[in-house]
């Protein structure tokens, strides 16, 4: 009763999954005033400053040529629709020619959306509603099979990686050569000791930085050299474009021609930036999102101690958690299946999952919860070069790895049980 009185959550414990979205939401909504706050002192005198000086300008030029206010205000309106259809006061290539169109399409599909070309008729904008609806998935879905290979590839450097440094602990000491069956008993001892091995998100999420700072640096070289801005911008225009947020402020490749350089090629390396930044970001903020989700963890873990009442108590008879990210010399040996035992604490009505129903948002939400470890553990297996023997194989399903794996996986079993 005294923990009741004393605590915000007294109508009753709260499900692990909702503390953890309303410690997300807290954290994003304290995220936004802590942006809103450093962005409004930085911009706000510039906008000022800004505003005064077109004042002063609008007022020198009504008066330097005798015009109305009025009028002059009207003029600028038509120059601003004039603005939005492309129209400028440099020359810039055509909107919506074949190349032009090809680069708007790219901005859709990949949802950058500068927003410096838009559609105008009725007809482009009804059709851009289907088109982007079926563009962004298809995209999306990329995005994620380039997600699952990046990450592989990776998992294969780091586990030779850490062959070679564990080969190395188990020379033996003196110089002495070992006899024949010594050595096949290290490499037993060593498969035994590699065959637990799990590559770290904490590495994973340092080379795709990396990668990603790598591109950002080459293709800002290149932007800095065509389009004449500074390093810096550069550097901006990168971050804005490759993780699609797209302001429009800063958009590449809209001359007709760049002196100096051969326009084809500056187009064909500006889509392949694009392309790979795009990718190396997209896959850097899913592993990011995972990190923060372990640290939304340990946040729990630490509010169960002072409050024991706002989360359910756990017993004995309770599996261990099993995506907690910690450091090596922490993590414990767990016997278990991860994934067996994902799958069946989200399976517990049996003739549900005998009904033919493919998969229900919670049992995705449950099989979620576990996605590092499964990640970790499918990663491993393909590092190995002893991938897991599935019935997805046998379905047409991949079997994938992350979020995005677990999902065909689950649709893979129960298409056998139809």
């Amino acid at each position: 009763m005294a923990c009741r009185s004393g605590c915000c959550c007294a109508s009753g414990p709260i499900n692990e999954d909702n503390a953890r979205f309303l410690l997300l939401a807290l954290f994003i909504i304290i995220y936004l005033l802590c942006g809103a706050a450093v962005f409004s002192a930085l911009e706000q005198p510039k906008e000022r400053e800004a505003k005064e000086r077109w004042a002063q300008r609008f007022e020198d030029f009504s008066q330097k040529y005798n015009l109305s206010k009025k009028d002059l205000k009207n003029f600028l309106r038509n120059y601003e629709e004039a603005n939005m259809a492309g129209i400028r006061v440099d020359t810039i290539r055509p909107r919506w020619d074949f190349t032009g169109a090809f680069y708007f399409v790219g901005t859709v599909v990949s949802t950058i959306g500068f927003g410096m070309t838009t559609p105008a008729t009725i007809g482009g904008k009804v059709f851009l509603m289907f088109y982007g609806l079926l563009g962004c998935a298809a995209t999306i879905l990329f995005f994620n099979l380039f997600l699952e290979r990046v990450i592989t590839i990776i998992a294969v450097v780091l586990k030779s990686c850490h062959e070679r440094r564990h080969s190395k602990d188990v020379l033996p000491q003196n110089g002495r050569r070992v006899t024949e069956g010594k050595k096949a008993g290290g490499a037993g001892r060593e498969g035994g000791d590699l065959a637990g091995w799990k590559p770290s998100v904490y590495c994973v999420m340092l080379i795709l930085g990396a990668a990603a700072i790598l591109v950002s640096c080459c293709a800002s070289l290149m932007y800095s050299a065509a389009e004449g801005w500074g390093y810096l911008d550069s550097l901006y225009f990168c971050f804005v474009a490759f993780s699609t947020i797209g302001f429009g402020d800063m958009v590449s490749s809209q001359r007709v021609v760049y002196e100096g350089h051969a326009t084809a090629a500056y187009r064909l390396g500006n889509f392949f930036f694009i392309l790979t930044g795009v990718c190396c970001i997209y896959s850097l903020f899913n592993v990011i999102s995972i990190v923060i989700k372990q640290v939304l963890n340990w946040l729990l873990r630490r509010l169960e101690a002072p409050c024991r009442c706002c989360f359910p108590r756990r017993g004995h008879h309770r599996h261990p958690r099993r995506n907690v990210v910690a450091p090596g010399h922490l993590r414990a040996r767990r016997d278990p299946s991860i994934e067996t035992d994902a799958i069946n604490e989200s399976e517990n009505d049996l003739g549900r999952r005998m009904s033919g129903e493919m998969i229900s948002m919670r049992d995705f939400l449950a099989a979620n919860k576990v996605n590092l470890a499964i990640m970790q553990k499918q990663l491993s297996e393909m590092a190995i070069g002893n991938p897991r023997q599935s019935s997805s194989r046998q379905n047409g399903f991949s079997g994938g790895v992350g979020a995005l794996g677990i999902m065909n996986n689950r649709l893979a079993e129960t298409s056998v049980d139809r």
